[in-house]
């Protein structure tokens, strides 16, 4: 439904604008069309069709199936349901064809205005190599490296030996870090240069490759600009986004801690400068890496709305796909450069379905069988394309959401995103909850001593999940036993009365075993009204709450510390967990023979056939999950090969 009452005040754009991307941007873009009056069109892959962002839209079309080259990158089926609906205009979000100077001049061919800078922009700074050029035309700082196209594994290898070890092999087209390997020697070269074509190919249609110097240890600062048709351009200052893993941003902040009002300016100018040379029109970031010396250097410029534009939004007070829809349709900015405001501290967390626990997060698949987004807390935001019951499929990225907090100082926005973590209830799916969590409360990062390096050097050995201390461990297991003991309790009434009336009068004492990890934890419970008290592992905890079993979340007073709950334990009754000591263990499967994918995917790649022997190390197949290859190697030395198929995303090599 559009509000008409708030439609009268905004400036007349299109009337109906079709958003050629799904989930969570998708949804963004729908939000804003409506605050503005302007319906809305949905295209969907078959296994989209209940997708939110097609629920939300005024239309949908089905553009394919599933696999995004036959669905979400298919130009033809795209540029069929515009004509079909009449659609005016065409929003790209990120990803897919939001960089595609092809779809761009297929749209201005039939008179589809594209929501985006025109072909010679996206031409221009969509080729990482001509974008260099282009940047040091226009006297903005550039990284060292080979300005031209590596056709060869080995013309790789003498570009990377005089350059000097370490390189970044790059996607010439690419972003989002696919296509990219960063390369320490010759043999890692050789073996980036292969995987990043292909992951190139694979994302953006184009495996032309660069190579430029490493910058150890950098901070990764971008800046968000903003310019129209008319000549005028503003930088609307910078995002911090140094917490990466396989480079892709995982938590970002603006602004960031690192930056002093002269190198911002300088930072600002120069990405205004690039987007000047341009003619850059629509929201756009230039990214820079930044030393420790605060040297910047200009890395790419992403002709689209950044996935992390929220967190400037929040500190500018502007609605960037508001302003990108008015420059699209011609109008001058309304703002000046001394307009553009910092206005407290907003934080980001990409929330995502992977294992944290396996190399930081590969991805994962399931159903969302519980799902509550802790959007009743103050100034949180959360932009997400999912809901209770949805699919999180191997086609396409395994984001949730991206959840935001604001607040007046970094302080607060960042207690905020302690809180807002904690109250986030996603159930089917393995999440990346914990591994955000540890990040946002470690002393490194409230401290601000970030760079790219952040998640290897603070956790060298992966991560493992918090480490509890004995207090804190004392508590959560008291916490568990109480649940226990009250879901027991429960369990023995009906409609509030005992379910046999001349039952004994109610116990008050028990003796429990809890299960924490390969723990068992014995203690004793006694509860006098409302309040139980623990004795466990040579602590007294007392914890007290309203107990309502039906929610996902337990808000509970332990010790007289307010916190919130959610954890899944086992509890037993002592004779029960004596007892349990007799049950035979399970003995783990023998996996020394055989090599499993860690992660749901596709084999696009098998190196070896029946028969071969190889070596330990040696590059057996090569999967591709959600958009990104990687190498299964062997893991014994000295092996035979049989190839044993499951399924079509299933493969399992017996050696």
């Amino acid at each position: 439904m559009i509000n008409r009452s708030v439609c009268r005040f905004l400036p007349q754009t299109f009337d109906k604008i079709l958003i050629a991307n799904r989930g969570e941007i998708a949804c963004r873009v729908i939000k804003t069309c409506k605050k503005m009056g302007i319906k809305t069109v949905a295209v969907h892959s078959d296994v989209d069709s209940s997708a939110v962002h097609v629920k939300m839209a005024d239309e949908a079309v089905c553009v394919g199936p599933a696999p995004t080259n036959k669905s979400y990158l298919n130009m033809d089926a795209i540029m069929d349901a515009i004509r079909a609906t009449g659609a005016q205009a065409v929003h790209p979000g990120y990803g897919f064809l939001s960089e595609n100077k092809e779809f761009a001049k297929r749209l201005a061919a039939e008179d589809v205005t594209f929501i985006g800078p025109d072909t010679h922009a996206i031409q221009a700074m969509g080729d990482k190599i001509e974008s260099k050029l282009i940047a040091k035309a226009a006297q903005v700082n550039t990284i060292p490296g080979f300005d031209g196209v590596v056709k060869t594994a080995e013309e790789a290898v003498k570009i990377a030996q005089d350059i000097g070890y370490p390189v970044m092999i790059k996607a010439s087209a690419g972003g989002g870090g696919k296509g990219m390997r960063i390369s320490w020697n010759d043999e890692e070269t050789r073996e980036g240069f292969r995987f990043s074509s292909q992951e190139a190919a694979s994302s953006f249609g184009d495996d032309r490759l660069l190579i430029e110097k490493y910058i150890d240890n950098p901070r990764h600062i971008e800046i968000q600009v903003l310019a129209d048709k008319h000549g005028n351009a503003l930088w609307l200052n910078e995002r911090e986004c140094s917490i990466q893993r396989r480079n892709q941003k995982v938590v970002e902040e603006a602004p960031s801690t690192f930056l002093d009002p002269t190198t911002r300016r300088a930072m600002g100018e120069q990405a205004v400068q690039l987007a000047k040379a341009v003619q850059y029109s629509s929201a756009g970031t230039v990214e820079f890496l930044v030393d420790s010396n605060r040297n910047f250097y200009f890395l790419e410029m992403n002709t689209r709305l950044q996935v992390e534009h929220p967190i400037t939004e929040c500190i500018t007070g502007l609605d960037l796909v508001e302003q990108m829809i008015r420059v699209a349709k011609g109008y001058q900015l309304k703002h000046k450069q001394e307009d553009i405001p910092i206005n407290g501290w907003a934080i980001e967390s990409r929330v995502y379905a992977e294992d944290p626990y396996k190399s930081f997060g590969l991805p994962s698949i399931g159903r969302l069988s519980q799902y509550q987004e802790p959007i009743n807390l103050s100034k949180v935001r959360v932009d997400s394309g999912i809901q209770e019951g949805s699919d999180i499929s191997i086609y396409y990225d395994p984001m949730i959401s991206k959840l935001v907090t604001y607040g007046a100082t970094r302080a607060e926005a960042l207690a905020r995103m302690e809180d807002a973590l904690d109250n986030y209830v996603i159930r089917g799916v393995t999440h990346n909850i914990p591994l955000l969590r540890e990040i946002i409360t470690h002393p490194r990062f409230i401290s601000g001593d970030i760079s790219t390096n952040f998640l290897p050097e603070v956790y060298p050995d992966g991560f493992k999940g918090h480490q509890l201390e004995a207090d804190k461990r004392r508590e959560l297991l008291a916490s568990a036993a109480a649940l226990y003991i009250t879901t027991q309790l429960r369990s023995q009434k009906v409609l509030g009365s005992l379910r046999v009336p001349s039952s004994p009068i109610e116990c008050n004492h028990w003796e429990l075993c809890v299960e924490l990890g390969e723990g068992h934890h014995s203690m004793e419970v006694t509860k006098s009204g409302n309040v139980y008290t623990v004795e466990v592992d040579g602590g007294k905890v007392e914890v007290s709450g309203q107990w309502n079993l039906a929610s996902p979340l337990l808000p509970l007073t332990i010790n007289g510390t307010d916190r919130m709950l959610q954890f899944k334990l086992r509890v037993l009754s002592k004779l029960a967990a004596e007892l349990n000591s007799y049950m035979p263990e399970k003995v783990p499967e023998d996996t020394s023979s055989i090599l499993r994918s860690p992660m749901p995917g596709t084999v696009v790649a098998v190196s070896v056939k029946p028969g071969d022997t190889v070596a330990e190390g040696q590059e057996i197949c090569v999967i591709e999950a959600m958009k990104m290859q990687n190498s299964l190697t062997a893991s014994t030395p000295q092996c035979a090969v049989h190839y044993v198929p499951h399924s079509p995303h299933s493969h399992t090599f017996i050696h």
